[in-house]
């Protein structure tokens, strides 16, 4: 909804929902609403631009058989009272401190899942608009019309307060998160067409075009009409709206008047509102709800029913945390590339260790700042995976890091040479004393190591045969440690307590990487 005199703005939101009707879809709110099938089962949404930041309510409204109630914060059932009493129930929860949502999967299961509506496809109903700006009176007034729908007088007496989910006057928000009207009701439907349908509140001037649909579609033409002089992102806006839907309409609702507007006891009572405000919306609320005009909602050509929306609110969540994930990774892998990453120079282990812990702070940090569905416990699965993640990718790091390092690079054809030579010697000191089984075996071993040390000079200099290239590397950096690791414990042995070890704990900083110049 829009007052007129942001009239000239309207087709902003209407490119930001022409997916899916009246949803704004740049931000958490459309990738909930935007899975609110058509259907069936008649469903409405009252949808805030500004939902994201807390500054209006998100509701989901269920219309049913009997009379409705105004409900407060405090009086919203649990999962446990949903199917007592026709009432809201709140199925997502937002959490301002912690930036998060929490979806009610059993309220909402208890609603959608049962037996008779459970597979019957799914209609959406949504209001969207800037907050504070009436769509959750609006929505009351389409409540009564489905209770009463079959009776003339369905607007109710003027002195019925209006009920349903809770509204009030003044600046201040009334509702955050989602919320929906707990009993179904089925209606049976002929197919029809996808609409979207412009509603102009508070309109001024029905001198120039009138009240109601006729003066809403002139208006609107003159509006959506592609003009050689204009923008291109102005064509392509009007373009895309005719494009995306099938139907268009506008209606021009003039203003309730000024008790609705300046009366801080007004409930809702017809005698208080003026009587063009009543006569336009008798012609409203019908035109919007009317079967003929309800679509099914279809998902990559299916229709989507009760039991498919459950699913697709828990995978809405899900989906919104690995954006979170997405996001904060993604953060960590453009910050450590500015460390260590392409033709950066070599860094020491420690400082690339440390670098790491501070990055990775930041990037969970970023995660949890983010606003996302699910509670502490959901998204600190997601938390714990955005860490392995960001572990893993440190690894690759690291081995990335350690490639520049020239002494890393030699490791290889340095533990080789030092086998060869190390048989070479042994080989000529036991066939001088006569033990001629052990050269002949020190001599065989140092010929492996020649011929290893020739195999991987190749694979480095072709390419090929690269498993067998790895291959040589391990069993060497394994040679390499093993030997290493033994001349330390001989080297503490000797001197005094404390001396190899603490050598050991310096070497990082003298051999960088795993273990002697790994």
């Amino acid at each position: 909804m829009a007052d007129s005199s942001m009239a000239g703005d309207f087709l902003r939101a209407a490119v930001q929902c022409a997916a899916f009707g009246f949803l704004s879809t740049d931000n958490m709110a459309a990738s909930l609403v935007a899975y609110f099938c058509r259907c069936n089962f008649l469903a409405a949404v009252p949808l805030s631009d500004s939902w994201m930041s807390f500054e209006d309510g998100v509701w989901l409204w269920d219309p049913c058989r009997g009379t409705g109630e105004n409900y407060e914060d405090d009086d919203l059932v649990n999962s446990d009272e949903v199917m007592k009493k026709p009432c809201p129930v709140q199925i997502v929860l937002a959490h301002e401190d912690d930036h998060n949502f929490e979806l009610d999967e059993e309220a909402l299961e208890q609603i959608l899942l049962q037996e008779h509506i459970r597979d019957l496809n799914i209609v959406v109903v949504s209001v969207a608009g800037a907050f504070r700006k009436g769509k959750s009176f609006l929505l009351d007034f389409m409540l009564r019309y489905m209770y009463n729908k079959d009776s003339q007088s369905w607007i109710g007496g003027n002195n019925e307060p209006l009920t349903g989910f809770t509204w009030r006057g003044g600046c201040e928000r009334e509702t955050t998160g989602i919320q929906v009207w707990n009993e179904v009701f089925v209606i049976d439907r002929p197919n029809g067409t996808k609409t979207l349908m412009f509603l102009i509140r508070d309109w001024s001037y029905p001198y120039e075009h009138s009240y109601g649909l006729e003066g809403g579609k002139q208006f609107l033409e003159k509006r959506l009409q592609v003009k050689q002089n204009q923008h291109e992102e102005l064509q392509n806006v009007r373009k895309h709206i005719h494009n995306c839907f099938s139907n268009l309409g506008c209606f021009l609702l003039p203003h309730p008047g000024l008790k609705v507007a300046t009366n801080p006891s007004f409930d809702g009572r017809l005698k208080d509102i003026d009587e063009d405000f009543k006569r336009e919306l008798r012609n409203l609320v019908p035109l919007l709800l009317a079967p003929e005009n309800l679509v099914e909602k279809e998902i990559s050509g299916s229709k989507v029913t009760c039991r498919d929306l459950v699913e697709y609110f828990k995978a809405t969540a899900e989906a919104n945390n690995l954006a979170a994930v997405a996001g904060a990774r993604d953060i960590y892998c453009k910050s450590m590339e500015q460390v260590c990453g392409g033709d950066k120079p070599y860094i020491a282990p420690s400082d690339l260790e440390r670098k790491h812990l501070d990055l990775k702070e930041v990037a969970i940090k970023q995660f949890r700042s983010v606003k996302k569905m699910g509670g502490d416990e959901f998204c600190r699965r997601y938390q714990d995976q955005l860490e392995a993640e960001i572990e893993e990718t440190y690894a690759n790091f690291i081995k990335h890091n350690d490639g520049k390092n020239i002494f890393y690079a030699a490791r290889t054809p340095a533990t080789l040479f030092a086998v060869m030579f190390a048989m070479y010697i042994i080989s000529g000191l036991t066939g001088f004393i006569g033990l001629n089984s052990i050269a002949v075996l020190c001599n065989l071993v140092m010929g492996l190591a020649l011929t290893s040390l020739c195999t991987w000079a190749y694979v480095k200099y072709s390419g090929e045969f690269r498993e067998i290239g790895t291959m040589i590397d391990q069993i060497a950096e394994t040679l390499w440690e093993q030997i290493f690791k033994a001349g330390v414990m001989v080297q503490d042995g000797k001197g005094e307590e404390g001396d190899g070890k603490e050598e050991l704990k310096n070497l990082p900083s003298l051999y960088p990487g795993h273990g002697f110049g790994a």
